[in-house]
């Protein structure tokens, strides 16, 4: 028997007010006709609790458009979870705030685009930013200790320096600089969120200075694109070994992009949480080294990366079994130097300006009733 995993992520719902053109969130989107009940959500914190999981994630899309999202929390926060609500903050008021501090959430993660409105509306997809950052001011005014997570790509990384300002200025306890994954929307939308080396490079000098400046008062944590790594990173710690993930629909994962993988369902509609950890198909299929063909299973990388995404291997080469094409030593590392030099042609589409405008195509916003604020 393996061992328990350590963390759920809960995707509420599939709805979120903004359409970012990065976003990870598959193409196919659940409706929120479709979505568990309160009580199916309540069941599966019970058994994911006896399964020993100390921490819930409560994130989608935007939790906040479930309007059972502070009884949630305070079932999981009764279950002896550490609860900590990922959001865009559109919809996080004071009277919602305030239940949810009473409820016993224990953390906020906000999402910014970007360090000016323009820009950060633009990338959003609607008008954003203002509320984003009272938010994030109200979140430190509760008391909640305060992450800022930042996707960064060709569109914003330029403005990493004045991002960062932000971060001091709202007293962030932490902040997540990183780089675009590419999977679902943002896949879709790779030629225009790549960035160029230099960037990168500017980007990485920027973040050293600041991580050195903020030194006790924020955590500073910057990673980098997968596509300009010279070795993958093994899925979520190990596929199957720490996390799990249930999307809105009701189907468990072993990471945020499993979906995709032409492996048999798991339903906490069908299946307790226990089976599906312990012995399910789609959670046993890449545990251990046991699966991997070479050059993976004679690699002495093998128990480090653990062959890296199984979700990149199958979208970039259509095998779910090949070793990430990220890999120096895949045979497939011809699909990820093209799109680098892509990025780094002098052609290419630079960060947002009066010239050229690079063409996102933006994920819809999945919206079918408005958010109630108390």
């Amino acid at each position: 028997m393996t061992d328990g995993p350590l963390g759920i992520l809960a995707e509420l719902t599939h709805a979120c007010p903004l359409a970012c053109s990065y976003c990870s969130n598959p193409l196919e989107l659940t409706k929120r006709s479709d979505e568990l009940g309160t009580d199916d959500w309540r069941r599966v914190l019970d058994q994911a609790a006896e399964l020993g999981v100390l921490q819930c994630h409560l994130s989608g899309g935007e939790p906040l458009l479930r309007r059972d999202v502070v009884d949630l929390v305070a079932h999981a926060s009764g279950l002896g979870m550490y609860t900590n609500l990922v959001t865009s903050a559109i919809g996080l008021s004071r009277p919602r705030a305030e239940a949810l501090r009473e409820a016993g959430l224990d953390h906020v993660q906000v999402s910014i685009q970007a360090d000016e409105a323009v820009l950060s509306d633009r990338l959003a997809g609607i008008s954003s930013f203002d509320k984003k950052i009272e938010a994030a001011r109200l979140v430190k005014e509760l008391g909640w200790p305060l992450t800022l997570n930042v996707v960064l790509h060709r569109q914003n990384i330029d403005r990493i320096e004045a991002i960062l300002g932000w971060v001091s200025e709202l007293g962030a306890d932490r902040v997540e600089l990183a780089n675009t994954q590419y999977y679902g929307w943002a896949l879709a939308n790779r030629a225009a969120l790549l960035p160029s080396r230099e960037q990168l490079e500017r980007a990485e000098t920027v973040t050293r200075a600041a991580r050195e400046r903020l030194r006790g008062q924020t955590d500073v944590i910057y990673v980098i694109p997968d596509y300009y790594s010279q070795y993958p990173k093994p899925c979520m710690g190990g596929w199957g070994s720490r996390q799990l993930v249930v999307g809105p629909e009701g189907d468990a994962w072993p990471c945020l992009a499993a979906h995709e993988l032409p492996l048999p369902r798991a339903s906490v509609r069908e299946h307790d949480l226990a089976w599906i950890w312990e012995s399910s198909p789609l959670f046993s299929a890449f545990r251990g080294t046991d699966w991997m063909p070479d050059p993976c299973a004679s690699c002495d990388r093998r128990e480090v990366d653990l062959g890296g995404c199984r979700c990149q291997a199958f979208q970039l080469t259509g095998d779910m079994h090949r070793t990430d094409p990220v890999c120096v030593l895949s045979p497939d590392r011809h699909l990820i130097d093209e799109a680098v030099a892509a990025a780094n042609d002098p052609d290419a589409p630079a960060s947002p300006g009066p010239a050229r405008e690079p063409v996102l195509v933006p994920m819809p916003a999945l919206v079918s009733r408005p958010h109630r604020a108390d």
